[in-house]
């Protein structure tokens, strides 16, 4: 099938197609690191912002903080959503754009508990949500703007290029952290340097804005929107029909949320884990997770193109599976590679195997291409064109940002109350066999739903599906 879509776009289209993702995915990287230069700096964030004295209880204040950026990207979803299908793909990921841009560059600007008191957390917290609005709009924009340019059979492989931009975001927010630490020192870093990497959020901004006003309306939407076949509510079609409600539930709990757990345990939860508990020294700890990220990212686009041709569904469900059942394993490994003692609780780790635990990381961000890289391909096939971005963008992120999101403030919150530095990993491991288990069963996905190439400008209006009604399940079978 991939064969026969790529002979049927000349030259010049498959050009077309790699502007598309280049635009789309440089915006969406530059969204993605300014949503998680919050989380990598948390540690440090949370002795400017809250009381002093207390570090676990204002470490889980930061985390709390974190946590509410994904939280709220499920109303972001709603509200861009039905922008993008009413409006337009790309309007709705131009204003969530500078809606980032701007909270991100303003959390670099504001002032800490020493100077305004109990109002530097509140500040924090309103741009930490306007930063989660932004991310619940522009994600499901992205996806479905690379996916109606994508021809039949390639859309796994296009759209995981999307998919690596969250992880290359991360990349990036670690090496920008690192080389202002190491360009200032320590000492510097904590009391302002860590404010560079959020004023920098102006520039790429700036840049990433440029390069999208550049880019056009995807046609599909265009054509769909001459002939007024937009939906006039998508809301309403998207959660309140049946048949479509049951797909988003089944998107939810049988996709998203397993695949959101797995993506902040294997980045996340592993960087909080082996600075907090494990002791490791934070310079070094930022190196492990950035290499482990660098040598794992390209796995994105080959399960990306792996889905094109045996399916979405038993990548993802395969990678839910093998992280419930190794978590346990690897984390302890982690442990005994690390140098801490947990008899010495106080103690940092001595001389640490950075080989060893670099490969731990990076065997737990295989998992994480594994269940992210087919999923934007499986959310855009699932749902009619009429309301994609809504249908698709709210499961994404209540997966992602609910259920994935609070994956660190569980993690730590368990291992301080319980004693038990394993605790942490109860959560994801339960909602990955869930989804497992909810995925194995009740999802009968269908990659080869066919919209016809939309590079293709011979019949059926230049490469336009054949109009569904909005009120109607997709063409992948649940």
């Amino acid at each position: 099938m991939a064969a026969s879509a790529d002979a049927t776009i000349s030259t010049t289209e498959k050009r077309n197609i790699w502007k598309v993702i280049a635009a789309s995915s440089a915006g969406t990287l530059i969204e993605w690191y300014d949503f998680y230069i919050f989380g990598s700096l948390a540690t440090i964030i949370s002795a400017q912002f809250f009381p002093k004295g207390h570090e676990t209880a204002a470490l889980l204040g930061t985390l709390a903080t974190f946590a509410t950026g994904f939280i709220v990207r499920p109303f972001g979803a709603l509200v861009f959503g039905r922008v993008g299908d009413v409006v337009g793909r790309k309007y709705a990921f131009m204003v969530t754009l500078l809606i980032m841009g701007l909270a991100t560059t303003a959390i670099g600007l504001l002032p800490s508990y020493e100077s305004i008191g109990v109002l530097a957390p509140v500040l924090l917290l309103l741009l930490r949500l306007l930063q989660g609005l932004a991310l619940g709009g522009e994600y499901g924009g992205a996806a479905t703007y690379v996916a109606e340019h994508s021809p039949d059979g390639k859309r796994g492989f296009y759209t995981s290029f999307i998919q690596t931009t969250a992880t290359l975001g991360l990349f990036v927010s670690l090496g920008v952290i690192l080389a202002t630490r190491l360009s200032i020192g320590e000492d510097d870093f904590k009391t302002w340097g860590w404010r560079v990497p959020f004023l920098l959020s102006v520039v790429l901004v700036i840049v990433s804005y440029v390069i999208r006003r550049r880019m056009e309306e995807s046609p599909i939407f265009t054509q769909m929107k001459a002939e007024g076949k937009t939906s006039k509510s998508p809301l309403r079609d998207s959660f309140l029909h049946p048949q479509n409600r049951r797909l988003v539930i089944l998107a939810l709990f049988g996709a998203t949320a397993g695949q959101g757990v797995v993506w902040y345990t294997g980045q996340f939860y592993a960087l909080y884990y082996l600075q907090t508990v494990l002791k490791v020294d934070f310079v070094l700890a930022n190196q492990i997770i950035a290499t482990a990220l660098l040598f794992a990212t390209p796995f994105f686009v080959v399960f990306g193109l792996l889905s094109d041709r045996i399916g979405r569904k038993p990548i993802m469900m395969a990678g839910c599976l093998i992280a419930a059942l190794t978590y346990f394993p690897i984390y302890k490994a982690m442990e005994a590679y690390s140098g801490w003692n947990p008899l010495e609780p106080n103690a940092t780790a001595v001389n640490p195997n950075v080989v060893m635990l670099t490969v731990l990381v990076f065997v737990q961000v295989i998992y994480v291409t594994m269940v992210y890289g087919p999923i934007a391909a499986f959310l855009v096939e699932l749902f009619p064109t009429q309301i994609r971005y809504t249908s698709m963008s709210l499961p994404y992120h209540i997966g992602n940002g609910v259920f994935g999101g609070l994956v660190p403030f569980i993690g730590t919150a368990l291992v301080a109350s319980t004693g038990n530095h394993f605790a942490g990993l109860i959560y994801p491991i339960s909602i990955a066999v869930l989804t497992f288990i909810i995925g194995s069963i009740f999802i009968r996905e269908d990659r080869s739903v066919r919209w016809h190439s939309i590079t293709s400008h011979s019949g059926n209006g230049g490469g336009v599906p054949p109009s569904r009604s909005a009120s109607s399940p997709s063409d992948a079978r649940l």
